[in-house]
């Protein structure tokens, strides 16, 4: 007679392992012949529980063995291993006839054909195991709470993790013990990884150094940049997606550290790899980076859980340099974002805030070089219209000079030759008048001699003849006087002319040559001014293509050729 069993479909593997066979036509299990019935007691139906167990002769029967609450008597020869075992599986069944909430954690998990298994176990504080299992999440069971467990946490099962399991034990004769899991509470695995945060954030508020590197000053430009992120990570090509065209263009220079983010000693692997760069960096004499970036890209909860390490978050708060981070996604928060100086997103976001910052000081660079170059357009024109003006002046007063003195000449010459010619004409006329005067007294002599006493006209005669010699002489000795005269007055106004003429030169040269000299001066201070200094300080001049100075990004069109004039040439660009 075939004793047929009422087993349930989820305990149909234990049924198997203690000997059930399946029968396709009555669609049951039952005991094959020669196994004993007692270890199927539990999926008996009801009228044949009540049944004697097969009875085995007293003669052969050892001592009873309890199994599942009752006596099972075993021949005296023994039994098989898996008779053995089976009881102690059915045991196990009737001991635990539902699941138990059991506090784990993962140690091992993976995945196959649906089925999830688990290696489980409990450790102290300081890392000793007291426990570990083996569990499984059978496929049917995983497709329905592990969604669910993924939605509420945004934690996926794996390595590290603790969970509050609703756990069943089962032993196999075939395969040993484990548990079968088919319920897990997400709100302890939430407060577990919640409580290791407020952990770390109260050791480090008692020791006063939670927002140390907070309130650090704010990189207030990029220059060169640490990096610490996994090697090959989705969110490190992100970052460097952003990075390499700033590193491209000689903007910025990013220092690349790599680590593990998640597992066993990821934090301290994190921290070693971020403080042997900074030693490396410091050791070769560089100035130390303008901040430190730790980066990786999103991940399940648990995952990123890993970061929050307590001797990795003291060691971002002891930096003297500003730390950036960019972990997961925006809804995801580690201690490391806590302590941060700042905190984004993603880290493609760190990268674009990085470049916003350096965005803004060109910005601003190019509005002081725009208001350089105005200021210095406006104090070179006001110059040159003040040299323009003053040299004006001048060249107007010493026209104005020169003419006067050329007046004032022609005016003394005018005025010598004017009292010569008076001279020379008065001296005729007395040398005229005495002449007259001398004929006159002549004649009237020479009537009076005639008519008076012509015996004395030898003696008038000579005495006329000396007269007129006497005349002579005195006319002679007055003409040469009056010439002499003439030429003495003629060679002093010359010579007061030559002076006025070499007074008013000197007086000329010394205001032409001063005036060159403010030139001068004027000169080099418009020269020390002017665009060739400015260029020889790092600046550049942007002109369009006639030449004409381009000052803001607005006149810079797509498309159009631009010069760009350095201190030693210029180099023709084009907009993009």
């Amino acid at each position: 007679m075939t004793t047929y069993l009422d087993v349930p479909f989820k305990e149909k593997d234990e049924a198997k392992a203690l000997g059930a066979r399946w029968d396709a036509g009555a669609r049951k299990w039952y005991v094959p012949e020669g196994t004993e019935v007692a270890l199927f007691s539990a999926w008996l139906p009801a009228s044949l529980r009540s049944a004697s167990p097969v009875s085995v002769p007293s003669s052969e029967l050892t001592p009873a063995v309890e199994v599942a609450g009752r006596e099972v008597a075993l021949p005296k020869k023994g039994v098989t291993l898996s008779q053995l075992l089976a009881g102690v599986a059915q045991a196990v069944a009737q001991a635990f006839k539902s699941g138990v909430w059991t506090i784990v954690e993962v140690v091992e998990a993976r995945t196959k054909n649906g089925h999830v298994y688990l290696e489980l176990s409990e450790r102290t504080p300081e890392g000793s195991v007291l426990a570990s299992a083996r569990a499984t999440i059978w496929a049917n069971v995983a497709n329905k709470i592990l969604p669910e467990f993924e939605r509420a946490t945004g934690a996926s099962i794996a390595s590290g993790i603790k969970l509050l399991v609703r756990a069943k034990p089962v032993f196999k004769p075939q395969y040993g013990f484990s548990i079968e899991i088919d319920a897990i509470d997400p709100e302890y695995t939430l407060g577990d990884l919640e409580a290791r945060k407020r952990e770390i954030r109260t050791r480090l508020q008692q020791e006063g150094i939670f927002d140390a590197n907070k309130k650090l000053p704010v990189p207030w430009d990029f220059n060169a940049v640490l990096v610490v992120a996994p090697k090959g990570a989705a969110g490190l090509g992100d970052f460097q997606a952003e990075a390499n065209r700033l590193e491209r263009f000689g903007i910025c220079r990013f220092i690349y550290a790599s680590s593990r983010f998640q597992g066993e000693g990821a934090a301290l692997e994190i921290r070693v790899a971020l403080l042997d760069a900074l030693k490396n960096w410091n050791s070769s004499g560089n100035p130390g980076p303008d901040a430190v970036a730790i980066i990786r890209g999103g991940g399940a909860v648990n995952d990123l859980a890993w970061l929050n390490d307590y001797e990795l978050a003291k060691t971002i708060c002891s930096l003297k340099i500003p730390v950036l981070t960019g972990v997961g996604h925006e809804r995801d928060s580690t201690i490391l974002d806590e302590v941060a100086n700042i905190r984004f997103d993603t880290p493609s976001k760190v990268a674009a805030g990085i470049e916003q910052v350096i965005k803004k000081r060109v910005e601003e660079a190019k509005a002081n070089f725009e208001l350089l170059t105005t200021q210095a357009t406006r104090v070179a024109n006001a110059s040159r219209a003040v040299l323009d003006k003053d040299f004006t002046a001048i060249q107007s007063g010493a026209f104005r000079q020169i003419a006067t003195a050329k007046q004032t000449a022609s005016e003394l010459m005018g005025e010598l030759q004017l009292g010569a010619t008076s001279t020379v004409h008065d001296a005729k006329d007395d040398a005229r008048k005495l002449v007259t005067d001398v004929r006159h007294d002549a004649y009237q002599l020479l009537a009076m001699a005639k008519r008076d006493v012509p015996g004395t006209f030898s003696e008038m005669k000579a005495e006329a003849s000396n007269v007129v010699r006497m005349a002579r002489a005195v006319t002679t000795t007055r003409l040469e006087a009056i010439h002499d005269r003439t030429l003495l007055d003629v060679c002093r106004g010359r010579e007061s002319v030559e002076q006025g003429l070499q007074d008013v030169t000197l007086s000329a040269r010394q205001i032409v040559t001063g005036a060159r000299m403010a030139a001068m001066s004027l000169f080099r201070e418009v020269a020390g001014q002017g665009p060739e200094k400015t260029l020889g300080r790092g600046f550049a001049i942007v002109r369009d293509e006639e030449g004409k100075p381009v000052t803001s990004a607005t006149d810079a069109k797509s498309g159009d050729g631009l010069e760009i004039e350095f201190r030693d040439g210029r180099v023709a660009v084009r907009i993009k």
